[in-house]
Parts: structure tokens; sequence; C-alpha cells
């Protein structure tokens, strides 16, 4: 099993990232917009489409606001995972800045490479959807 851990510093407050983390059924709104294409609900279930046309069916294992973390599963779509877990979280930084974590564990093996790389894009994507809708910092 391979563990892809990505951080990144975003300019823009705790809250408002988590509210768009949060959001969880408007990914492709929100949070990645261009990157995922579309986001429905089904039941306990988020299907995500990606822009090249993967679909991951992902069940949400817990969404916890004091601790700003959402985890969830890939239980089903077009990814060719034995096993897919991930996490996101939103620590308070100074300056009324964020740090985004986001933490994949996958096997095989072999799909660490290629995830990460996915994981790498949405966080461009991301960080730049985020702080271009944030308030102004005083």
């Amino acid at each position: 099993m391979a563990t892809i851990n990505r951080e990144a510093l975003i300019e823009a407050g705790p809250e408002e990232v988590w509210a768009a983390i949060r959001d969880w059924g408007e990914v492709h709104h929100r949070l990645a917009p261009g990157f995922v294409a579309d986001t429905r609900v089904e039941g306990d279930v988020r299907v995500v489409t990606f822009a090249d046309r993967t679909v991951a069916h992902e069940l949400i294992a817990s969404l916890d606001d004091d601790a700003r973390r959402i985890a969830y599963a890939v239980v089903g779509g077009s990814l060719d995972v034995v096993h897919h877990h991930a996490s996101m979280q939103v620590f308070t930084e100074a300056g009324g800045r964020s740090r985004f974590v986001w933490i994949i564990d996958v096997q095989p093996h072999g799909l660490a490479g290629p995830i990460a790389a996915m994981v790498d894009e949405g966080i461009r994507v991301i960080r730049r959807t985020l702080e271009a809708a944030a308030a102004p910092v005083p």
C-alpha cells in the first residue's frame, strides 16, 4: 500500500476553506471546477466525475465540523483500486490563512504515481478556486 500526503497553504480563512470542502456534493462548483466535471450524491455515496472522465464512487466515512475533516473511501467507479481511503483536513494558520492536508492510502502500490499526479493537479485547482473566492484579509 502507498500513502500520498500533501499539504498546501491557502490564502483564505479556514472557515471558508472548510465550508467548500464540507459541501461534499458541490465539488465541481465550490472546490475544484474544471478538474472535477460533475458531482452527484446518491445516499451516502458521492459520484465524482473528473475532467478526464474518470469516475469515483466515494463513501463518506466521516464529516467532522469540529476538526474540519472529511474522510472517504472509493467503493466503485472506473478506478481499478483494491483499497483507497482519503481524508482532507483544514488547519488555521497565521494571517487568516489555512493549511490544507490531503492524505490518501491506495493499493495497489502501482497506482500511487497516477493518483499523486491527480492530487497535485487537484490541489492547484483547489488553491486557485478558494483564493479567488476568499474575502480580502484586512
